[in-house]
């Protein structure tokens, strides 16, 4: 059967005709010049404040910096940066010149980056003093990379900046060169890479209409107005960060305020400072922030995150609405109620502006109490991304003969339209916020000497929701040298892996459960966990 997907055609007026991210930008930057937009507050040094016009004006000269050093329309620019303002400075340069903006996990380990380098083709790159050297050497084929002066508003130490690599102050100009091109919604605005199903990390590339999709609709979801402020600390280089608190912001004219990461002992402190009203989190940092004081008396008025109205977190006193989204969707297809009573525990309702099935394996509707297939629909390039680059297969396979996009997360349906995450893909696990597919573990244990089979499951965490676990049968003739070979998966992981990726644990095993085809009962060997 042939796939149907929705799309804009040409003669059809999207919601965002005639526009794109610099307009937003420019706009906020007439219409609310002299309001805060950003507020950057590093840890052990003073916040600083960038207006609209004045963070405007910033970019612009940034855009005019990155062309005079050769940057086009159409290139892809790795941004590999912690919490900072000039993460965020680079992202609207790059978008704002026709460049591609890739954003890049900052636990990544060198084999990762060496991929997402070489995968999109990028021209050139900007990080930090910490990540510098490992850049160097794993870009190889990079035109030019820059550095910024500090590793998210600490001091860094001497020595560890590479002699090919400019000073990020030095790429600026005149604003008044800031490039100009016709707007066109649909041009490629960004890249994120995600963790999918298959070992390798998938390039998800949004457009301008994407991007501003995800500003428009995030402010309506989560009721967003020109006098909130967002406390921000989730990385920059996610969508939640990104699209749920910054572009959100942006798009109403709101306040941002931009923390390095979450830390728990600031948390309070920093929101009482400067009277934050709205933040979206995690459970992690929530759990975390049960160990400390709480206010009596604060600001905030919702919270965004993971299920609506958790009854452990009640002691917040904030009104905490869950959500539901992927990168691939920009914003949330379920949504918490705003000004409505919700289901403790659940994730929300369908989201007016998507099409939401619950499906079973046949394909038949899932009935009310009963676990499902999630998946959704909307616009490739609007209100889904626009493709996976470079990979036309894996675009066309993650979309169903309907023109559903398979989240591969499967729910629960509750009265009354409510929706209770179930569970995630049989190889996906999500390690504090952050997604890992398990066959990206497996095929690095694998080739450790002394491994016949590998595989990796997820195991309940209390605070980092899950962590990878990996069972191992060991070849003939190194059962009993079990000490060593653990110490050799662990060093071969983590020369390969982000941190969050490496096993918390290893078990080793004489065999393993199996189903059909001999393929590895992973739910058996996840009950043998439990």
């Amino acid at each position: 059967m042939t796939m149907t997907r929705p799309a804009i055609r040409p003669g059809d007026i999207g919601p965002f005709a005639g526009l794109d991210v610099p307009w937003l930008l420019r706009m906020r930057a007439e219409t609310r010049r002299d309001h805060p937009f950003l507020i950057w507050a590093p840890f052990d040094a003073p916040a600083r404040t960038w207006n609209y016009g004045e963070f405007h004006d910033r970019v612009g000269a940034l855009a005019a910096g990155l062309v005079a050093r050769g940057v086009k329309p159409g290139d892809f620019v790795l941004i590999h940066l912690d919490n900072c303002i000039e993460a965020l400075l680079a992202w609207f340069a790059c978008v704002e010149l026709g460049a591609i903006a890739v954003t890049t996990n900052t636990r990544s380990a060198a084999a990762e980056i060496e991929y997402f380098a070489d995968h999109c083709g990028a021209v050139a790159a900007i990080t930090q003093p910490a990540y510098a050297s490992l850049v160097a050497a794993s870009c190889r084929n990079l035109r030019w990379m820059a550095v910024i002066s500090h590793d998210a508003g600490v001091s860094p130490a001497q020595g560890n900046i590479p002699a090919r690599a400019e000073r990020f102050e030095s790429l600026f100009a005149d604003s008044a060169d800031r490039p100009r091109r016709p707007a066109d919604p649909f041009a490629p605005c960004s890249v994120q890479y995600t963790s999918g199903t298959t070992s390798r990390p998938k390039a998800v590339l949004w457009t301008h209409a994407n991007a501003l999709w995800g500003a428009k609709v995030n402010a309506a979801h989560q009721d967003l107005h020109a006098n909130d402020v967002h406390q921000t600390y989730l990385p920059l280089f996610h969508t939640n960060a990104l699209a749920y608190s910054m572009l959100s912001s942006l798009w109403v004219g709101a306040t941002c305020v931009i923390q390095p990461r979450f830390s728990a002992s600031r948390f309070w402190t920093v929101a009482a400072e400067h009277r934050c009203t709205w933040t979206s989190t995690i459970p992690f940092c929530m759990k975390a922030l049960l160990d400390r004081e709480i206010p009596k008396q604060h600001t905030f008025r919702l919270w965004g995150t993971a299920v609506c109205e958790p009854p452990a977190f009640s002691v917040f006193g904030v009104k905490i609405i869950g959500w539901w989204g992927m990168t691939e969707t920009i914003t949330h297809g379920i949504i918490g109620e705003v000004d409505q009573p919700n289901t403790p525990m659940a994730i929300g309702r369908a989201a007016p502006e998507y099409g939401i099935r619950v499906t079973n394996d046949d394909g038949t509707p899932t009935a009310v109490g009963e676990t499902g297939n999630l998946s959704i629909r909307g616009i490739p390039g609007l209100s889904l991304f626009k493709e996976y680059l470079h990979n036309e297969q894996a675009t066309r396979d993650s979309f169903d003969e309907r023109g559903y996009f398979l989240t591969g997360d499967r729910v629960t349906l509750m009265e009354r339209g409510f929706i209770r995450f179930g569970d995630r893909a049989k190889d996906m696990l999500k390690v504090g916020g952050e997604n890992v597919a398990a066959s990206e573990i497996e095929q690095i244990v694998i080739t450790v000497p002394g491994v016949r089979e590998a595989a990796v499951v997820a195991k309940k965490h209390p605070m980092l929701d899950e962590v990878p676990v990996v069972f191992i049968i060991p070849r003939d003739g190194t059962t009993g040298m079990a000490t060593a070979l653990h110490d050799a998966v662990m060093t071969a992981c983590r020369g390969a892996l982000a941190d969050f990726k490496v096993p918390h644990e290893i078990r080793f095993v004489d065999d393993m459960p199996r189903s059909t085809l001999e393929k590895v009962a992973k739910a058996e060997l996840r009950k043998m966990l439990a």
